[in-house]
């Protein structure tokens, strides 16, 4: 089983001004028989906040896998993937370029998203986009290679 968290990170959202429908999203995609979600929570677009969440799941929750939604854009408060790159001992940049990649197939506005992916500790942390519809869609391309990602994170063979 994969222990997994969601992070929103979402200026409205983090006042209740919108439900979060990106994070429910990302719930709803992640099978119950291969995935286990530990932990939710919803930040403001800032920096320390984002990074703090993201050294707490790590560190203090020991999940596997963080997905992210929101703040990958080019919006001035848009700084997660650079949150999520000051946490991370090694990046994994295929992830981020897989999805935007597959995203330009149904939008050229996919290569504006500016997702990462990284490995802190023993957690891999994964950026989607904030909308609900681009989160589907992006999660669907990466979905499958998760459970490989993290066995090989965790010392497991190829």
């Amino acid at each position: 089983m994969i222990r997994a968290a969601i992070l929103t990170i979402s200026d409205t959202c983090s006042k209740g001004g919108r439900e979060d429908v990106s994070g429910r999203t990302i719930a709803e995609m992640l099978a119950e028989d291969t995935f286990e979600i530990c932990q939710r929570e919803i930040v403001a677009d800032d920096f320390k906040t984002i990074a703090d969440a993201l050294k707490r799941f790590s560190d203090e929750a020991g999940v596997d896998v963080v997905l992210t939604t929101g703040g990958t854009g080019l919006g001035p408060r848009d700084v997660t993937p650079e949150a999520t790159a000051s946490v991370c001992e090694r990046m994994v940049p295929g992830l981020g370029e897989l999805m935007r990649a597959e995203g330009l197939k149904k939008t050229r506005n996919a290569v504006l998203s500016r997702g990462t992916a990284g490995v802190r500790g023993k957690t891999l942390v994964v950026n989607l986009p904030g909308s609900p519809k681009a989160v589907k869609e992006s999660l669907e391309i990466i979905l499958g290679v998760l459970p490989h990602a993290v066995k090989m994170m965790l010392g497991g063979g190829h």
